[in-house]
């Protein structure tokens, strides 16, 4: 098998891209919403899922006859520790990426409590011929990237949707072996983000804290801006890449805010209407017990109470991230 001759480390900073090549956001999952206003949004909509859209209006859940006695919370984050270089058979080298990254889930059951953590790493790049790279203080496998043909071995993009990936399949493995040493159906879980790529886990919502694009328009979108803490819009349904039914959920948050507090959930668009609906009453209900205070956590009330907490002991168990970069550089120069 072919071995790459070296590899190097770029010396930038991995928040501000390389020196050649686009940006890889280097963050974890649910940054903050960029200013201004929202972009336009060119997802397919299905308004009349829950009530015919010209008569969309809040709507005040229902408490259901059945609360379940769990309520699981799955995030992860992910971190790139340097990129780089690996220099193979041929004269352009191959980028990649050192990344570590982290799941976890927390069971909120009368006590919130860490149920699993998953921190994996790993070197993600298109040469498939690329050995891992170990360090004194971590090892990162090797873990392929399609794309070999473009220029570099795959754009970096190529490479950030391969991390975001594994990180998600990290996910779901937790979330499924958590379940199947406590079969239950007395349990919710919320996973933090997009559903994309977990629509099959069963009692499952995805929660997006912040907005990216305005999906709703017009009297659907007014609606919105009207919703009273612990009130949600109709269940709409959506399609992008991928369809989802969805629904808009206020928190307590600043009043007079016409955004603050808001929240979008998602369930799979192959739950039945009558399903979707009650799931979303059910978040309704649920969610707003956990939302957080502004005096402890910057990006309330979105950020959840579990999830804030998760999200810092999953950076923590990430470990040193110049320590990590000065061991990578080490391996390097030794390479």
């Amino acid at each position: 098998m072919t071995r790459p001759a070296s590899f190097a480390v770029d010396p930038w900073d991995p928040a501000y891209g390389m020196a050649m090549g686009g940006d890889v956001d280097a963050g974890g999952g649910g940054g903050a919403a960029g200013s201004g206003a929202l972009g336009a949004s060119s997802a397919q909509l299905d308004l009349n899922v829950e009530l015919p859209a010209a008569q969309w209006h809040p709507v005040t859940p229902d408490r259901p006859a059945q609360v379940p006695g769990t309520v699981l919370f799955l995030d992860g984050v992910r971190r790139i520790e340097a990129r780089i270089w690996l220099q193979g058979d041929r004269p352009e080298p191959f980028t990649g990426i050192a990344a570590s990254y982290a799941a976890g889930l927390v069971c909120c059951d009368g006590a919130a409590h860490i149920a699993g953590v998953n921190v994996e790493r790993g070197l993600f790049t298109a040469y498939k011929d690329a050995p891992g790279i170990a360090t004194r203080h971590a090892r990162y496998p090797a873990r392929p990237v399609k794309g070999e043909g473009e220029a570099g071995g795959g754009g970096v993009d190529q490479l950030s949707l391969a991390l975001q990936q594994a990180l998600s399949e990290a996910e779901v493995q937790l979330a499924n072996a958590f379940r199947a040493q406590h079969a239950d159906d007395d349990d919710l879980l919320i996973v933090d983000g997009p559903l994309r790529g977990r629509t099959h886990l069963p009692r499952v919502a995805g929660y997006i804290k912040t907005h990216q694009a305005s999906y709703l328009q017009g009297d659907q979108a007014a609606v919105v801006s009207r919703l009273a803490p612990g009130q949600r819009t109709p269940v709409f349904g959506m399609g992008t890449s991928w369809r989802r039914n969805s629904w808009y959920l206020r928190l307590p948050g600043t009043p007079g805010v016409p955004w603050s507090g808001v929240v979008r959930l998602e369930c799979s668009a192959s739950l039945p209407a009558p399903e979707a609906i009650a799931l979303a009453d059910l978040t309704s209900v649920l969610l707003p017990r956990f939302a957080s205070t502004p005096h402890k956590d910057p990006r309330a009330p979105q950020n959840l109470i579990p999830i804030g907490g998760l999200e810092r002991e999953l950076r923590r168990r990430l470990g040193d991230q110049q320590l990590l970069y000065r061991s990578l550089r080490a391996a390097a120069a030794r390479a």
